[in-house]
């Protein structure tokens, strides 16, 4: 996940410059969630009617109708073009920061590409495919808000994070520090395909695309010094760069898939994708000092881990408190702590009564 970064405003975009393209990723995709407005349930069949007297039927007011079919015209057309301002000053503005500050301290070259498929077993990659997704859960929502239907709130939004991502990789490829990354671009295509498909087909998120992450200490001087120079020092760093502490996860809400069961309607069951031991993109070695002294560690294998755990899908408790809304919209980017199983790639079965 070298080069992908979601738009803000300029306050907090500009953090990437301390922070790196990788951390500027997540920080940005969490404002932008908060900027949704609400979530638009569309789980439930509207009541925009009820029965009074002797079977009369009078119109009350329905906070669950979408936007497009309570706002007027006037209001549809304020909000539209407050929603275009928001995302042509925040995806422009985070381009010309992000080129500023950190691709111009790099050499331009010519088109080129890179190929980083089998960098951090891909855990990198599954950090693509969840900002697209959430990038265009976010923008899709906001859109909605705006008046849109949700079928063209959903294509917009899915479509413009998939090519902003796009627009980022173009600088990569013109700069000698990175190249195109076909990987990269798969990645981003399957997150926006996956939120887009969803909307379409069922007009909500029935499975979600979510992430965790938790603190680790790797138990030797040498390693910990390493993960501090790869990963950071501060927990924040850590949390948006370790790909070893990582898990991303496929949450999906069993009442939607099965409608006439007794389950909780936020009650989810979660996939979740991990990997441990790697001190390199590619392998265990690395140079300390100067003028350099190798460090071998290929002895520590490099393990893919799978997980399945209970989750919640926060959009699923009711409230009529909009910020609620907003809070729920965006704690369902992240996996909710719960007891969890995982088995890794050499056969090793274990349990955690909580993990995150």
């Amino acid at each position: 996940m070298r080069s992908a970064f979601l738009p803000g405003p300029a306050s907090v975009v500009s953090l990437t410059a301390s922070f790196g393209k990788k951390p500027g990723i997540f920080c940005c995709l969490l404002l932008i969630s908060c900027f949704s407005f609400g979530q638009i349930d569309n789980s439930q069949p509207y009541p925009p009617e009820k029965i009074v007297g002797a079977g009369l039927k009078v119109s009350i007011p329905d906070s669950t109708l979408p936007p497009h079919l309570t706002l007027s015209k006037d209001q549809i057309k304020k909000r539209q073009f407050l929603i275009g301002v928001i995302n042509i000053v925040g995806y422009g503005g985070s381009l010309i920061i992000l080129n500023n500050t950190w691709y111009k301290n790099y050499p331009h070259t010519s088109f080129h590409t890179f190929n980083d498929s089998k960098e951090w077993l891909q855990v990198d990659k599954f950090g693509h495919a969840w900002t697209a997704y959430n990038a265009g859960r976010a923008s899709a929502a906001m859109w909605q808000w705006a008046g849109l239907k949700e079928e063209k709130s959903a294509l917009i939004g899915g479509v413009s994070g998939a090519v902003y991502l796009t627009v980022i990789e173009f600088l990569d490829a013109h700069s000698s520090q990175w190249g195109w990354s076909w990987s990269d671009i798969g990645a981003n295509i399957f997150g926006s395909g996956f939120f887009i498909s969803q909307e379409l087909l069922w007009k909500q998120q029935r499975i979600q695309y979510k992430f965790s992450f938790h603190h680790k200490n790797y138990g030797e001087p040498v390693l910990n010094r390493r993960a501090d120079d790869l990963f950071g020092k501060v927990w924040y760093e850590r949390m948006l760069k370790d790909y070893n502490a990582q898990t991303y996860w496929l949450s999906a809400n069993l009442k939607s898939f099965f409608h006439q069961s007794s389950f909780p309607a936020w009650l989810n069951v979660s996939f979740g994708y991990g990997a441990d031991g790697m001190f390199g993109g590619f392998d265990n070695k690395w140079v300390v000092g100067n003028p350099g002294f190798p460090i071998d560690r290929t002895n520590i294998p490099r393990k893919r881990q799978f997980y399945i755990s209970p989750d919640v899908d926060f959009t699923k408790i009711r409230t009529n408190k909009k910020w609620l809304h907003t809070v729920f919209f965006c704690l369902n980017a992240f996996k909710c702590p719960a007891p969890t199983l995982m088995i890794d790639s050499k056969g090793k079965l274990k349990g955690y009564a909580m993990y995150f």
